[in-house]
């Protein structure tokens, strides 16, 4: 069913009820809505910062793709540390996560993130991933690119930031580059998805097997995701209004490429080292809380910290109430403060 949203007139309403499967489509959609996505009642849209500095681009990168990212850099002081963000399942960088940067923004960092190849502004059939591995090669490649021209930031650390899926993404590229980063926020992570969200073994089986046939079909049955991961209602509405987020059922080669990610991650775990916060919310049944608690125990980074949130669901930053967004997002910014603060006093030595 299409979202009727108020005060929207029929032509606008036309375009929102596109097919989104290729990007013309969504760029079109977010470029005639986005003023009004970012006027919603959420506590993200909130947040004043004076001189903010935004800029959106789009590069072609070596595959020929062309791939949507985004800056949010403080107005006024030198930036603590550049942070980097990986989305999640269906996601965007243009819509809830733009109140998350400029909120990083506020408090000193540097905030730069992407939408992966098939996702939101990028090119690509919507929420559709071939290979895991080549989706985070080119995450590494625009994001090395930034690194390399942005001088400012050679001599600053850089943060990770990943969120369910996009945790799976992070994780990855720490692996693939085990001393490029220094640190990782990973909220929610998909180190492996929930059980309940997964469907029954022999129908999974049954679905690979059609995957290697039809692998771009939407037929992987899955539950409403803004229910399973929003606890508070009004915020669960406000879903939505991410009008280029994918809400459709996950494509058949998509679903088996996640489900061998975090079965490829489940195994690594011991090689991850780089300083860890990981968040979950007690609650999550999307991606599973205890599979936290245990990469939190096996990875062998020294500096690791854990934080679980009690009766929290899966969106942490977007879909709890505003005193559980606001713990959650003070201690994201206390530990990059302390992190970056860590790395300046050892840069001086």
């Amino acid at each position: 069913m299409a979202t009727r949203f108020p005060g929207v007139d029929n032509e606008l309403q036309k375009i929102l009820d596109a097919n989104m499967d290729h990007v013309g489509a969504r760029r079109l959609a977010r470029e005639s809505f986005k003023d009004i996505q970012l006027r919603i009642d959420h506590i993200l849209f909130k947040t004043r910062c004076d001189g903010l500095k935004t800029e959106e681009s789009y590069e072609v990168n070596s595959k020929g793709v062309e791939i949507f990212y985004k800056s949010w850099l403080p107005g006024t002081a030198r930036p603590k540390a550049a942070v980097f963000y990986c989305h999640g399942y269906g996601d965007t960088c243009t819509f809830f996560f733009e109140g998350i940067a400029r909120k990083l923004a506020c408090a000193g960092y540097g905030v730069f993130a992407m939408d992966y190849p098939g996702f939101g502004l990028s090119e690509g059939l919507h929420c559709y991933i071939p290979s895991f591995d080549s989706l985070v090669d080119d995450v590494i490649e625009i994001y090395s690119k930034i690194k390399a021209e942005n001088l400012e930031f050679q001599s600053l650390p850089s943060f990770l930031f990943g969120q369910s899926m996009g945790g799976a993404v992070a994780l990855k590229m720490h692996l693939k580059q085990p001393k490029a980063w220094d640190g990782a926020v990973l909220v929610a992570p998909m180190c492996k998805i929930a059980d309940d969200m997964v469907p029954p073994k022999l129908l999974a089986q049954i679905l690979i097997g059609i995957a290697n046939i039809l692998p771009k079909k939407k037929l992987v049955p899955q539950k409403n995701l803004a229910v399973a991961a929003f606890r508070d209602l009004k915020k669960r509405e406000m879903t939505a209004y991410n009008v280029i987020g994918y809400r459709d059922k996950p494509r058949l080669w998509t679903a088996v490429e996640m489900l061998k990610t975090t079965q490829e991650i489940e195994r690594r775990l011991e090689e991850v080292s780089l300083p860890l916060l990981i968040l979950h919310g007690e609650a999550d049944i999307v991606t599973d809380p205890s599979v936290s608690k245990t990469f939190y125990e096996k990875a062998s980074s020294s500096d690791k910290k854990l934080k679980l949130y009690k009766d929290a669901y899966h969106s942490l930053l977007e879909g709890e109430p505003d005193e559980m967004i606001i713990q959650v997002f003070t201690d994201i910014v206390l530990w990059l403060d302390e992190h970056s603060l860590k790395h300046s006093s050892f840069s001086d030595k």
